[in-house]
């Protein structure tokens, strides 16, 4: 590996490392600052944070990271904010989990790999309150690097004005990057969190890409870095318009029915998961982002 590859990737793990500080600071001040309507009775909720291993079957030094779990909040009923940094050789069955094509390049004759990321659910105590998600990651070998990641809102209630929201946050954060990128990546996004034995969507969209490799690093590291930058202001003006609302029983069933909707496809179709899996990675912090509670009809 060159030193400006190594520089790289040691740049890209500190980013997320970052965004990841920012993100936990912001939910645990809308922990502390929720002191009216429902659930403000409750102790405000911290992040749990535990070090994670990465299994290797040769017993080396195969990474690890950080799994941030805040649970019974006043605002998170539960929420996960994980950092990653992986290494090691990877299987045919990961590679396959990891990549949008058919295969790595080169990946059989030298099958090292290097990933990191950051990886974002939350599962809110309201029901008016919408569910997220949101990753971005970098993934290397010696064949190439490639990014990925994105986020996409999951309400069980929706609100036109809240999708527009966190759509158009999305899309100026991303239009420095080229005119038609935001729609590509939407449709992209709409492609791939759609569940197809439910033929339907599992949320409102957003935006996602993956194998992103344009031959410029530093284009696509910013790409990268505006998507998570855009996470915050798309997503907490949303929070503290809702988290104050009164709702109903039907409105509870139906965040737990949406949960199970959420759960479903998180265990069949997302490939986050499955590289996380089949790669040894902690299996608790792979699955952080299954709800609390969930139900099915």
């Amino acid at each position: 590996m060159n030193a400006e590859m190594k520089e790289q990737k040691a740049l890209a793990a500190a980013w997320f490392r970052e965004l990841r500080n920012q993100i936990v600071a912001a939910f645990e001040e809308l922990e502390q600052s929720h002191t009216t309507g429902p659930f403000a009775e409750l102790e405000p909720g911290s992040f749990e944070v535990t070090e994670t291993k990465r299994g290797s079957d040769e017993g080396a030094d195969a990474g690890g990271g950080l799994m941030s779990v805040m649970r019974g909040g006043r605002v998170f009923e539960k929420v996960g904010v994980n950092i990653s940094e992986v290494y090691g050789t990877l299987g045919e069955r990961a590679q396959m989990a990891m990549a949008a094509r058919k295969g790595l390049p080169g990946m059989k004759d030298d099958p090292r790999f290097w990933a990191s990321g950051i990886s974002l659910v939350a599962h809110m105590r309201n029901p008016r309150v919408p569910a997220v998600h949101m990753n971005t990651r970098m993934f290397w070998t010696p064949h190439g690097w490639w990014f990925g990641g994105g986020s996409d809102l999951n309400p069980c209630i929706e609100y036109d004005e809240d999708t527009a929201h966190f759509h158009q946050t999305q899309k100026r954060h991303l239009d420095p990057h080229g005119e038609d990128l935001y729609s590509q990546l939407k449709d992209w996004a709409d492609e791939y969190f759609y569940i197809p034995h439910r033929g339907r969507a599992r949320g409102v969209g957003g935006i996602f890409m993956d194998d992103r490799n344009s031959g410029d690093w530093q284009a696509d590291f910013a790409l990268t870095q505006d998507i998570g930058r855009a996470f915050l202001p798309a997503y907490v003006p949303l929070v503290e318009k809702r988290r104050q609302q009164g709702f109903s029983e039907a409105d509870r069933e139906a965040q737990l029915v949406h949960r199970g909707l959420y759960a479903e496809y998180n265990l069949v179709y997302d490939r986050g998961t499955k590289f996380g899996l089949e790669t040894g990675h902690d299996a608790n912090a792979v699955l952080m982002s299954l709800p609390p509670l969930a139900k099915w009809v």
